[in-house]
């Protein structure tokens, strides 16, 4: 079974919430399963969250939704991650983070097919090793016998926070593949961390859901380029949040989770 696990928590320093926070009014979350039911590949969603007190309203989303979810470590996410998987019976897992709420069904599709047309060579394929896609269209996909041996065999906090660095970081044991874009498009920051995100990210739902549903990343292009001034509200985040991330991977410390 094919099945994408989106790892979602509450927490957040600079955008507390952030997974529930509604825009067209529908939490983030939603949008997000929403978006990858559209899939032509997918054969199951699970949102995948902690048993804090503070992710209680994540469960309670997904129960009013009929939305698979499992609840797991805080601060393990790779046990989470592989318990989830085992508990659903996935052998192909898409790693999907609740912190991009465009998440495109064909891109997704685009990498899982990748992926399961190279199964005996590969053992995992991102669009996230080189950075081609906008930054939020983030999909890994990995077999449940890679997820596993990473579950077995990281052992630092880092690689546990993390779900796929120790895949990523570890040539002699696993066989991965990057899938580019047939364009450049790094430079366009389409995450959620920041309010100056969520601002952004909502703007593009406000001009987009109600003509199209499910709108895809041509569509957003389509719109900056008609709206600049969208773009432009998270452009000066980019440089800050890559700063962010690199001295967090130096520090060993959690970036996300």
């Amino acid at each position: 079974m094919i099945a994408a696990i989106v790892q979602a928590r509450m927490g957040s320093i600079r955008l507390p919430g952030k997974v529930l926070k509604k825009v067209v009014g529908k939490p983030l979350l939603e949008h997000i399963v929403e978006r990858l039911k559209k899939s032509k590949k997918l054969e199951k969603i699970i949102v995948a969250t902690t048993s804090e007190p503070a992710d209680k309203p994540i469960i309670e989303l997904c129960k009013r939704n009929s939305i698979d979810y499992f609840i797991g470590s805080e601060n393990d996410v790779l046990d989470r991650y592989y318990q989830a998987a085992k508990k659903f019976r996935a052998d192909s897992i898409v790693r999907i983070t609740a912190d991009c709420p465009l998440i495109d069904p064909v891109v997704v599709d685009k990498i899982l097919d990748y992926f399961l047309q190279n199964r005996g060579k590969l053992d995992f394929a991102s669009n996230t090793l080189k950075r081609t896609y906008p930054d939020g269209l983030d999909v890994e996909v990995f077999s449940f016998e890679t997820l596993e041996r990473a579950w077995s065999e990281a052992k630092n906090s880092f690689d546990r926070e993390h779900v796929t660095p120790f895949i990523c970081n570890n040539p002699d044991k696993f066989r991965v593949a990057n899938v580019e874009n047939d364009r450049d498009l790094s430079g366009l920051r389409w995450t959620v961390d920041y309010p100056e995100d969520f601002e952004m990210v909502r703007l593009v739902f406000e001009n987009l859901y109600q003509k199209k549903g499910v709108f895809l990343m041509d569509d957003v292009i389509k719109l900056l380029k008609k709206k600049p001034e969208i773009a432009k509200i998270n452009k000066g985040i980019v440089g800050k949040n890559n700063l962010k991330i690199s001295k967090a991977i130096k520090e060993g410390r959690s970036v996300t989770r």
